[in-house]
C-alpha cells in the first residue's frame, strides 16, 4: 500500500464524494430527458431495477478494485493482476473514457452557469437553447470558467479542496431540491404529472427501453470508467463496500427521483412536450419560470442547484484525470492541474463549438459532437468497463472471486453473500454483454 498516498479526512466525505461524482448533470438534465423519452413510469421502473441488479453489484467491484490497489485507474490493474495479464490496457481505456466525458460534461456546465447567470440578472426574456449552443461566445467562455474553476479547487490538496467544497456543494443540493420538488407539488398539473412520472406504462417497455435504462444507470452511476476506483483508492477498511456502494445510490436515486418530481408536474401544468430531448430542462424551465409568479427567484434557485450538481461531477472526474496524470508523471497537484485543465480546454471545445464553427453530424440528422462523445463513453465504455470490471472479479483469468470478497467485505456493514455469487458472477456480465450488443444493434446509425 502507497503510504504517502492522499487521504479522504471522514467517511462523510467519501460517501459525499463518490455520491457527488455519481450526482450530477446525469440525474437532473439526462435522467428526465430519458424518462420524458422513452415513456416515463414504465422507463423509470426498469432504471430502478437496473440500479440495484446492475449497478450495485458493478459499482462494489470498482471500490474494491480501487482500494485494494490503492492506485489510479491507470495503474490499479498492475497492482492485482498475475504476472503476463494484459488487464491493465482497460486502464488506459479508463482514463479515455473520463476525458471524452469532461469534453462534453464541461460544455454542459458552462450551460448551466449562462441560465444561472441570465435568471440571476433578470435577462430571461429572449433566452433560448439554439440561440444559446449556436453562439460561440458564450460557449468558449462558459466552458472557460467551468474548467478553471474545477481545477483551482483541485490545486489544493485533497482534503483543504475537494473534499471540503464538495460536502458544502451536496447539502446545499439537497435543500434546493427539496424546496423546488414542495413548490413543484403545488402547481395545477402536479397530478397529471407525477402520474406519467411514477405510473407504469408496461405496452411501452421493450428493448430499446431496457437499454436507455442500464446505460443511463452506469451513466449517473459513473460505473466502468474507473471514476468510481479512485475515491475506493482514498479510504480505508473500516466499512465493508457493499454498504458504501448503497449509500451512494441511495443518495444518486434521491436526486434523480427528486429531478422528476421539479420537472413533470411544471411540464403538465404549462403544456410542455415531456419528449423534448437534451433542450427539455433548459426551454422547458425557462418557459416554466417565465410564466409563474416569483419565477426570476425560482428560476434562479433551479440553475443554481443544476450548477452544484454539474460542478460535483465535474470536480470529481477531474480528480480521477488528475490522479492518472500524477501518478503516469510524478507532477505536483498544482502542476497536474495546469497542464489536464488546458488538455481538457482545447478537447471540449469540440463540444463548445459543434454547433456553430466545428460543425459534425456523426450519426442521425441533427446530431452533433455531444452525441458523439456520449455514444463513446455512454453507450460504448461505460458498459464494457462495468463487463470487464465483472469478469476481471469474479473469475481466476482476472482477480478472482476470493480476492474480491475479501477486500469487498473488509470492515463494518452490509456484507456480500454467498447467495449473491451468481449475481456478481453471471447476471451481471451476461445481461450487460446482451443489452450492449442490442444496443449497438439497434442504435439510431444514421
Amino acid at each position: 500500500m502507497d503510504q504517502n498516498r492522499e487521504k479522504l479526512g471522514s467517511r462523510l466525505g467519501f460517501i459525499l464524494l463518490s455520491a457527488g461524482c455519481a450526482i450530477g448533470c446525469g440525474n437532473v438534465w439526462k435522467f428526465p430527458w430519458m424518462t420524458g423519452a422513452y415513456g416515463g413510469g414504465g422507463f423509470v421502473l426498469v432504471y430502478v431495477l437496473c440500479l440495484v441488479l446492475l449497478g450495485l453489484p458493478a459499482l462494489t467491484m470498482e471500490f474494491a478494485i480501487g482500494r485494494a490497489s490503492q492506485a489510479s485507474p491507470v495503474k490499479m490493474y498492475q497492482k492485482l493482476e498475475k504476472p503476463g495479464q494484459k488487464w491493465h490496457i482497460h486502464g488506459a481505456f479508463a482514463l479515455l473514457g473520463n476525458l471524452a466525458l469532461m469534453a462534453f460534461y464541461t460544455v454542459v456546465t458552462g450551460w448551466m452557469m449562462y441560465y444561472f447567470v441570465m435568471f440571476l440578472l433578470g435577462r430571461t426574456a429572449d433566452l433560448g437553447f439554439v440561440s444559446m449552443i449556436t453562439n460561440p461566445g458564450i460557449n468558449v467562455g462558459y466552458l472557460a470558467v467551468a474548467v478553471v474553476i474545477g481545477f483551482l479547487v483541485l490545486s489544493f490538496d485533497l482534503q483543504g479542496g475537494l473534499e471540503r467544497v464538495t460536502k458544502y456543494l451536496m447539502v446545499a443540493l439537497f435543500v434546493l431540491m427539496l424546496v423546488l420538488a414542495i413548490h413543484s407539488a403545488t402547481l395545477s398539473g402536479a397530478k397529471d404529472g407525477l402520474s406519467f412520472y411514477l405510473v407504469p406504462d408496461f405496452s411501452k417497455i421493450n428493448g430499446s427501453v431496457v437499454v436507455a435504462a442500464m446505460n443511463q444507470a452506469f451513466f449517473t452511476l459513473s460505473i466502468g470508467i474507473g471514476s468510481m476506483a479512485i475515491f475506493g483508492s482514498y479510504i480505508g477498511k473500516e466499512r465493508s463496500l457493499l454498504g458504501e456502494s448503497v449509500n451512494v445510490i441511495l443518495l444518486d436515486t434521491f436526486v434523480a427521483i427528486m429531478a422528476g418530481f421539479i420537472m413533470f408536474p411544471a411540464c403538465f401544468t404549462y403544456g410542455i412536450e415531456v419528449d423534448a430531448g437534451p433542450s427539455l430542462l433548459f426551454n422547458t424551465m425557462a418557459t416554466v419560470f417565465n410564466n409563474m409568479n416569483g419565477g426570476r427567484v425560482w428560476g434562479t434557485l433551479f440553475f443554481l442547484f443544476m450548477v452544484f450538481a454539474a460542478f460535483s461531477t465535474e470536480l470529481a472526474v477531474f480528480e480521477n484525470i488528475l490522479a492518472c496524470v500524477r501518478e503516469l508523471t510524478g507532477w505536483s497537484r498544482p502542476k497536474g492541474c495546469v497542464v489536464c485543465g488546458i488538455g481538457i480546454f482545447l478537447l471540449a471545445l469540440t463540444t463548445a463549438l459543434g454547433y456553430s464553427v466545428f460543425s459534425f453530424q456523426p450519426f442521425a440528422e441533427g446530431s452533433a459532437w455531444l452525441d458523439f462523445w456520449d455514444f463513446i463513453v455512454s453507450t460504448n465504455l461505460l458498459p464494457v468497463g462495468a463487463l470487464i470490471f465483472s469478469i476481471f472479479c469474479c473469475y481466476k483469468i482476472g482477480w478472482g472471486w476470493d480476492n474480491f470478497i475479501a477486500e469487498a467485505n473488509a470492515g463494518k456493514g452490509l456484507k456480500v453473500q454467498n447467495w449473491m455469487k451468481p449475481i456478481f458472477k453471471f447476471f451481471v456480465p451476461v445481461c450487460v454483454a446482451a443489452l450492449y450488443i442490442y444496443g449497438l444493434a439497434t442504435f439510431g446509425w444514421k
